[in-house]
């Protein structure tokens, strides 16, 4: 099918990464948006904009039917989903078939196999997929989870079977905590899923969040484009990817691939999704989950194979064969990516909303930046609050550390709260540097960065010098240099902002 035009079904930097590849490929893009989103830079990006009556996700970007009654008043013959809201939504998926447009990504089936981790269980061990020891089936009753948490063995998860992002689990030491966890996972994936069923996994030792990336097409063909390092967390939320791991060999790199491969043909799949995976400090990988998606980090993937995900994800639902050859797929250099957040890690990382007054982007060679904002943007309350991601590569993980490093350092952001500082504190971390982590160091360690951090004083003639500057500034004030600039000194001025940030 000859596709020409593409409707967005998501906001913010995804939304406006998407439409770059459609105007490279010279397809038509269409974007939607709710009304805190009216002015944002994916409605400036795309050719034609709809508005989505409404403010908070469930009454826009969530909304089935008003994305179609967009699909349909701009005659697009494709959506994209980008990731989140209906990237995995299989009813979604279904519907658009029924309306004759094209979904970019797997048939409804796959998502809804591998939406329900129970039942993705199942059929990676029929598959022969090693999958990490626990109940195949959801357990329902605090009876049932205790008798089956003596087999299982403790430490051990309590995972909703619909969940995702980190909600709906909880860590059960032993008998004396399980009840307490089993009721709090099963009430929060209720409320975050609408579906309150759990099931139980053996807590993995120092695990390691290695994920493959697949890509499928619809004549049979399926590839592994290598792995991406996601172990660098904060409460089950990824916030630096890498690749490749540290931790993989290339026997390794391949009998993972293998298995993504053969996890992704077991459920029939068409697109790009990832295979995620743990690794324990033996080195034994275990099948996790399947995101039946493009995934946040995918730009890494890109910058060391040098291909486009999202323009081969419109080839194959053009109907295109794939022209790739599995021996011949090898990465360069190493790369990384950083994700900016409106939020403050100086007070517990709460959102930060409201307006960029200044927002200065990071250049130099192999510096990308994926970004949903710009100078003079708002931050609505009512999303997720990434706005940016910052990507660098280089030819060996040191360099693209040192890299990383400079370009955080050049990313300024103003008028709001960001965790630029504190990836900087991470990404310097002798853990990270080393590549000595795993998914729980930044819930148990980030205390210590923390303290190290806020211990780097500036010198005294550092600190007079910036006082000298705030009097300066007050004096300018004071003299009456316009109610507007007086206004917005104090305004950008008086906000507290930590010492780092300031260097």
């Amino acid at each position: 099918m000859n596709i020409k035009k593409v409707l967005i079904a998501n906001r913010g930097e995804v939304a406006a990464r998407i439409i770059r590849t459609l105007k490279e490929m010279g397809v038509a893009s269409v974007a939607v948006f709710s009304e805190p989103d009216r002015h944002s830079l994916h409605v400036r990006m795309a050719d034609e904009a709809v508005g989505l009556e409404g403010t908070t996700s469930r009454e826009t970007y969530l909304d089935v039917e008003k994305i179609l009654a967009a699909a349909r008043k701009t005659k697009a013959q494709a959506i994209h989903p980008g990731y989140g809201f209906l990237a995995e939504n299989p009813e979604f998926a279904e519907r658009l078939e029924e309306e004759g447009i094209v979904f970019i990504g797997p048939k409804p089936e796959a998502i809804r196999k591998m939406g329900h981790k129970t039942t993705a269980r199942q059929l990676m061990t029929e598959a022969g997929v090693p999958v990490i020891p626990g109940t195949l089936e959801p357990v329902r009753t605090l009876e049932e989870v205790q008798r089956l948490a003596e087999k299982t063995g403790y430490p051990l998860l309590i995972k909703a079977k619909a969940g995702g992002g980190g909600k709906g689990m909880r860590i059960a030491e032993g008998m004396n905590d399980l009840a307490s966890a089993f009721r709090s996972a099963a009430s929060e994936a209720l409320q975050a899923f609408g579906d309150g069923d759990v099931y139980l996994e053996k807590l993995v030792s120092k695990p390691r969040h290695i994920e493959i990336q697949v890509i499928a097409d619809t004549f049979g063909n399926t590839f592994h484009l290598l792995e991406r390092e996601c172990s660098m967390q904060r409460r089950h939320q990824k916030v630096i990817e890498e690749t490749p791991s540290v931790v993989l060999d290339d026997t390794m790199r391949e009998r993972m691939g293998e298995m993504a491969v053969r996890a992704a043909k077991a459920v029939g799949y068409e697109g790009a999704g990832t295979i995620e995976c743990l690794v324990d400090e033996n080195r034994n990988f275990y099948f996790l989950e399947m995101n039946t998606r493009l995934q946040v980090e995918h730009p890494i993937t890109e910058a060391i194979l040098g291909v486009d995900l999202v323009r081969m994800q419109v080839a194959i639902a053009r109907g295109e064969r794939l022209s790739l050859d599995q021996p011949n797929i090898k990465g360069k250099g190493h790369a990384i990516e950083c994700r900016i957040y409106a939020e403050d890690p100086d007070n517990g990382f709460l959102p930060s909303p409201g307006l960029i007054r200044s927002f200065r982007v990071p250049g130099g060679p192999f510096v990308r930046l994926d970004s949903g904002v710009f100078e003079g943007a708002k931050v609505p309350i009512y999303y997720d609050p990434i706005i940016a991601k910052l990507i660098v590569w280089d030819e060996t993980r040191p360099l693209a550390i040192k890299r990383m490093v400079r370009a955080l350092g050049e990313l300024k952001i103003r008028g709001i709260r960001s965790n630029v500082s504190f990836l900087l504190d991470v990404i310097q971390s002798k853990a990270f540097q080393t590549g000595d982590y795993d998914t729980r160091f930044l819930d148990t360690h980030w205390p210590e960065l923390k303290e190290e951090s806020e211990k780097e004083l500036p010198p005294e003639d550092v600190i007079l010098a910036t006082a000298a500057t705030v009097r300066f500034r007050q004096e300018q004030i004071q003299r009456g240099l316009g109610q507007r600039r007086a206004a917005g000194a104090q305004a950008s001025f008086w906000r507290y902002t930590p010492w780092k940030a300031l260097r």
